[in-house]
């Protein structure tokens, strides 16, 4: 049906119609949280902990030795003390640090994600950074989100997951592949080839018609939206035709999303709800959405089809108050709301019969410094990453950051050469995901989502190691 803007205005009373295909249009919170931005039946959240997680004392040195008698000097037990005595440790050990053989152990908040280790789905990865490592939040941020530390200008503007959707033939621009639990797109899924959809709650998102006229005239107004659209994506204009299929699957998506909401909570047990709902933090409220996105997918909810999903948890900045083993400590609340919600949301996916088709990756944009100030922690450099789900081969994996030399801002020294205290560069963390469980080939990864460094190759990522082990 041929529509003119004029009665498209009409029919809508969007004063502002222009401004979708004008060029204010990544302005748009409509279109942005539209936009932004194959893995075959299986799924990748990416879960963010905002703010620079303290890695020192989230996989903390336990077992006796010099890297235990380093930690033991640089984290006090006296007054605003954040030392996690052995004491506390003893339910979360894990295994050990490869460089040194030292036992590790886990952050006593974390008793959920160590039951999951404890079944051998969680890989511990060590000593993740990248070079010339950025302590500012925005910058470094912007690093990891892009995989991108070196700012080549052919990756500006798009995220590691976002370049693999946008590769040619996979998904086209009415696909809508990636969910980002949040009101705007996560910039790891941003891309200019297909759509991603940002939701805070599957229940509540719904396409923005306006309240004017009742049902009859918002079917009017569904009608010429979907005219619009069809037109502009028959466009030759790239963008013009980027918008239509967006605009497509967004008004598609906002009829189907909240079924996904009310089918799960039809048809999955009580028990399962009451689990989520009795940690009641944002974490497992995010990782439920996650679930019924996957469950809805499960059972063929029609135009319900994501594969990539992304969530965060804040609170992480811990300059002050930061605690240590004590359950009221602001750092042990937070692991025991990661912890816990991720076991959670492990159990559903097992009895959903998902598990082993769901992998979890963690990160943080860096670690804290390794010395304490007054009570808490100040920014720092390497960090670790954890990678979680039913086919993961859990375990310990890379090397514990060197606490030993540290530079003269007192944090560890990102390290590609044959060390003791190697680095894991965190794009090596990526290709391995890609490469293992997305089903990209080295090659493809390398020619499409990263790109090696140039520089020294003690000092820089130029070797790429996809095969690290924890994916078989």
């Amino acid at each position: 049906m041929a529509i003119t803007r004029r009665q498209f205005i009409q029919r809508t009373g969007l004063a502002t119609a222009g401004t979708l295909l004008g060029p204010s249009l990544f302005e748009n919170l409509f279109v942005r949280q539209a936009m932004a931005d194959t893995i075959g039946n299986r799924y990748l959240v990416v879960l963010y902990l905002d703010g620079g997680n303290d890695g020192l004392n989230t996989v903390v040195p336990y077992g006796s030795g010099a890297l235990r008698s380093s930690y033991d000097g640089y984290r006090r037990t006296n007054g605003g003390g954040i030392n996690l005595p052995q004491s506390s440790l003893s339910s979360t050990t894990i295994g050990n640090d490869p460089a040194t053989t030292t036992q590790l152990a886990l952050h006593p908040g974390f008793a959920g994600l160590k039951q999951l280790y404890d079944l051998n789905k969680v890989a511990v990865i060590q000593g993740c950074g990248y070079p010339n490592y950025s302590l500012s939040h925005d910058e470094s941020k912007t690093i990891w989100r892009t995989a991108n530390p070196l700012g080549l200008g052919a990756y500006a503007g798009t995220g590691w997951v976002g370049r693999h959707m946008a590769i040619p033939g996979q998904y086209s621009g009415t696909d809508v592949p990636g969910v980002s639990i949040s009101s705007e797109v996560a910039p790891e899924f941003r891309q200019t080839a297909t759509s991603v959809l940002a939701i805070n709650r599957l229940q509540d998102f719904g396409f923005p018609y306006d309240d004017v006229g009742g049902n009859s005239e918002r079917n009017r107004k569904r009608t010429a939206f979907q005219a619009l659209y069809a037109e502009a994506a028959a466009e030759t204009q790239p963008i013009r035709s980027y918008v239509g299929d967006s605009g497509v699957a967004t008004l598609l998506s906002s009829e189907s999303y909240p079924q996904a909401h009310d089918r799960w909570v039809a048809d999955r047990s009580q028990a399962i709800q009451d689990a989520y709902d009795n940690i009641d933090r944002s974490t497992a409220r995010d990782l439920r959405e996650i679930s019924k996105c996957i469950y809805a997918r499960e059972v063929s909810l029609p135009n319900v089809n994501s594969h990539f999903f992304h969530l965060s948890n804040g609170g992480y900045d811990t300059h002050s108050d930061q605690g240590g083993a004590d359950p009221n400590g602001q750092h042990y609340g937070l692991h025991q709301e990661v912890g816990d919600s991720l076991k959670v949301f492990y159990d559903d996916l097992v009895d959903m019969g998902v598990a082993s088709r769901v992998c979890i990756v963690v990160w943080s944009e860096f670690s804290r410094r390794i010395p304490q100030n007054d009570n808490g922690t100040d920014h720092g450099s390497q960090g670790p990453m954890f990678v979680i789900g039913g086919s993961v081969i859990g375990g310990v994996y890379g090397r514990h950051p060197d606490i030993f030399n540290l530079d003269d801002d007192e944090n560890t020294v990102y390290k590609q050469s044959a060390v003791q205290h190697r680095s894991t560069d965190f794009r090596d963390v990526y290709g391995t995901v890609l490469k293992h469980f997305v089903n990209m080939t080295q090659a493809d990864i390398l020619a499409n989502v990263l790109a090696l460094d140039g520089g020294n190759p003690a000092d820089f990522w130029t070797t790429a190691n996809f095969d690290l082990g924890f994916l078989p």
